[in-house]
């Protein structure tokens, strides 16, 4: 009997996958190699070919050529790669790519004034006008009440009312 083949059930066990895939890889990896013409897709096919195998070495040990399922299941995980690759490329192909202005830098001014407010106050504007989130989801990640943020946002915008109105009239700070 040939390491790659093994006796049908009811006849000799089946032997060691280690012993089996020591002297398989080699071959298996080389013909995949060849088959799709690419070593790298022709090794991990093989790899996830023996992985499977091993998973199910129970059943497939006992087949008359493991080899050949191996084969199988990695010719056809090459073929599966082969088309995920050309389903990319096609979805890729179809994308539009458009230019996308950056964005207009932030008013140095506007920021300052932010970051001089406390830090609960900075923190609740930063999650109402920069993150966008509503009144709730603030009370929630700031671990506070809902009437806790109103009340802080409000007070820090009267703040930063202050603060900017002279400087967004032309004023001198």
């Amino acid at each position: 009997m040939t390491t790659s083949q093994v006796a049908p059930p009811g006849g000799e066990p089946p032997q060691d996958f280690a012993t089996w895939y020591r002297s398989e890889l080699p071959r298996v990896c080389r013909a995949l190699a060849l088959a799709t013409g690419d070593v790298g897709l022709g090794e991990e096919a093989a790899a996830e070919a023996f992985a499977r195998a091993l998973a199910s070495w129970d059943r497939v040990g006992r087949m008359a050529s493991p080899g050949a399922w191996v084969y199988t299941v990695a010719l056809n995980e090459a073929r599966r790669t082969w088309r995920r690759s050309r389903l990319e490329r096609r979805y890729l192909e179809r994308q539009r790519l458009e230019d996308v202005p950056a964005p207009s830098a932030p008013d140095d001014t506007l920021w300052r004034a932010v970051a001089a407010l406390p830090p609960r106050a900075r923190t609740a504007v930063a999650l109402r006008y920069v993150a966008d989130l509503p009144e709730a989801e603030i009370a929630d990640v700031m671990n506070v009440h809902r009437g806790t943020v109103a009340a802080t946002l409000s007070t820090a915008r009267r703040q930063l009312a202050a603060t900017l109105g002279p400087a967004l009239n032309g004023e001198p700070r």
